[in-house]
Protein backbone atom coordinates (compact mmCIF):
# COMPACT_ATOMS: atom_id res chain seq x y z
CA UNK A 1 0.00 0.00 0.00
CA UNK A 2 1.22 3.53 -0.83
CA UNK A 3 0.86 6.57 1.31
CA UNK A 4 1.52 10.13 0.54
CA UNK A 5 2.62 10.88 4.40
CA UNK A 6 6.40 11.95 4.49
CA UNK A 7 8.84 9.70 5.66
CA UNK A 8 9.53 8.78 9.22
CA UNK A 9 12.33 10.49 10.77
CA UNK A 10 15.73 8.60 10.70
CA UNK A 11 15.97 6.06 14.33
CA UNK A 12 18.77 7.31 16.48
CA UNK A 13 21.58 4.87 16.65
CA UNK A 14 21.64 2.54 19.54
CA UNK A 15 24.54 4.50 20.74
CA UNK A 16 23.15 8.00 20.22
CA UNK A 17 23.66 10.89 23.44
CA UNK A 18 20.38 11.57 25.02
CA UNK A 19 20.23 15.20 25.59
CA UNK A 20 17.86 17.00 28.05
CA UNK A 21 16.27 20.39 26.80
CA UNK A 22 15.36 22.61 28.90
CA UNK A 23 13.56 25.90 27.82
CA UNK A 24 10.59 27.13 28.64
CA UNK A 25 9.83 28.60 25.19
CA UNK A 26 8.32 26.16 23.28
CA UNK A 27 8.93 27.41 19.87
CA UNK A 28 12.43 27.69 20.71
CA UNK A 29 12.58 24.27 22.56
CA UNK A 30 10.34 22.66 19.34
CA UNK A 31 13.10 24.02 17.10
CA UNK A 32 16.06 22.70 19.33
CA UNK A 33 14.39 19.25 20.04
CA UNK A 34 13.22 18.84 16.09
CA UNK A 35 16.86 19.96 14.88
CA UNK A 36 18.66 17.40 17.37
CA UNK A 37 16.65 14.27 16.48
CA UNK A 38 17.32 15.42 12.69
CA UNK A 39 21.05 14.63 13.66
CA UNK A 40 20.47 11.76 15.84
CA UNK A 41 19.99 12.54 19.13
CA UNK A 42 17.79 11.38 21.22
CA UNK A 43 15.80 14.09 23.04
CA UNK A 44 14.17 14.55 26.34
CA UNK A 45 12.41 18.13 27.00
CA UNK A 46 11.58 19.93 30.02
CA UNK A 47 9.74 23.07 30.27
CA UNK A 48 11.51 24.33 33.29
CA UNK A 49 14.49 22.96 35.51
CA UNK A 50 11.91 21.92 38.35
CA UNK A 51 10.97 19.33 35.73
CA UNK A 52 13.96 18.77 34.73
CA UNK A 53 15.19 18.06 38.05
CA UNK A 54 12.69 15.56 38.52
CA UNK A 55 13.66 13.47 35.08
CA UNK A 56 17.69 13.64 36.73
CA UNK A 57 15.99 12.29 39.75
CA UNK A 58 14.14 9.41 37.94
CA UNK A 59 17.59 8.04 36.49
CA UNK A 60 16.54 8.50 33.12
CA UNK A 61 20.08 8.16 30.95
CA UNK A 62 20.95 11.44 30.29
CA UNK A 63 24.27 12.24 28.24
CA UNK A 64 23.95 16.29 28.08
CA UNK A 65 21.78 18.99 29.10
CA UNK A 66 21.08 21.85 27.45
CA UNK A 67 19.26 24.76 29.58
CA UNK A 68 18.02 27.95 29.07
CA UNK A 69 18.43 30.20 32.42
CA UNK A 70 15.04 32.35 33.05
CA UNK A 71 12.28 30.14 33.31
CA UNK A 72 9.83 29.55 35.74
CA UNK A 73 9.69 27.59 38.87
CA UNK A 74 11.70 26.94 42.20
CA UNK A 75 14.88 27.41 40.13
CA UNK A 76 16.40 28.55 37.10
CA UNK A 77 19.36 27.41 34.59
CA UNK A 78 21.61 27.95 36.91
CA UNK A 79 19.75 26.28 39.71
CA UNK A 80 20.21 23.37 37.35
CA UNK A 81 23.62 23.83 36.70
CA UNK A 82 24.41 23.78 40.44
CA UNK A 83 22.56 20.37 40.65
CA UNK A 84 23.59 18.72 38.00
CA UNK A 85 26.97 20.01 39.22
CA UNK A 86 26.65 18.35 42.83
CA UNK A 87 24.41 14.99 41.75
CA UNK A 88 25.79 14.27 38.23
CA UNK A 89 28.90 15.63 38.20
CA UNK A 90 29.62 13.50 34.95
CA UNK A 91 27.00 15.10 32.45
CA UNK A 92 28.29 17.72 30.76
CA UNK A 93 25.95 21.41 31.07
CA UNK A 94 25.29 23.95 28.01
CA UNK A 95 23.90 27.03 28.98
CA UNK A 96 22.47 29.28 27.10
CA UNK A 97 21.02 32.97 27.79
CA UNK A 98 20.44 36.45 26.01
CA UNK A 99 20.78 38.02 29.83
CA UNK A 100 23.87 36.06 31.06
CA UNK A 101 27.55 37.28 30.71
CA UNK A 102 29.13 33.71 29.72
CA UNK A 103 31.63 33.97 32.50
CA UNK A 104 28.96 33.56 34.98
CA UNK A 105 27.82 29.95 33.38
CA UNK A 106 31.83 28.93 33.02
CA UNK A 107 32.03 30.03 36.99
CA UNK A 108 29.07 27.67 37.40
CA UNK A 109 30.71 24.67 35.94
CA UNK A 110 29.25 24.92 32.65
CA UNK A 111 30.55 23.11 29.58
CA UNK A 112 29.74 25.29 26.97
CA UNK A 113 27.72 28.82 26.71
CA UNK A 114 25.29 30.02 24.02
CA UNK A 115 24.53 33.46 23.36
CA UNK A 116 20.56 33.78 22.19
CA UNK A 117 19.70 33.88 19.70
CA UNK A 118 22.53 31.01 18.69
CA UNK A 119 22.29 29.03 15.23
CA UNK A 120 21.38 25.24 15.69
CA UNK A 121 24.88 23.87 13.66
CA UNK A 122 26.79 25.67 16.44
CA UNK A 123 24.76 24.45 19.12
CA UNK A 124 25.09 20.74 17.09
CA UNK A 125 29.69 21.36 17.26
CA UNK A 126 29.17 22.72 20.90
CA UNK A 127 27.13 19.55 22.03
CA UNK A 128 29.60 17.16 20.46
CA UNK A 129 32.50 19.11 22.09
CA UNK A 130 31.20 19.03 25.63
CA UNK A 131 30.10 15.18 24.60
CA UNK A 132 33.66 14.47 23.76
CA UNK A 133 35.41 16.17 26.70
CA UNK A 134 33.30 14.18 29.12
CA UNK A 135 34.17 10.75 27.26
Amino acid sequence: MLSNSMPAPPEAAADAPHVLVVEDEFLIRMLVSDHLRDVGFVVIEAFNADEAVAILKSGACIDLIFTDVRMPGSIDGLGLLAYAQLGQPRIPVLVSSGHLEPETAYAGGAAGFLPKPFDLDVLIVAMRTALAAAA
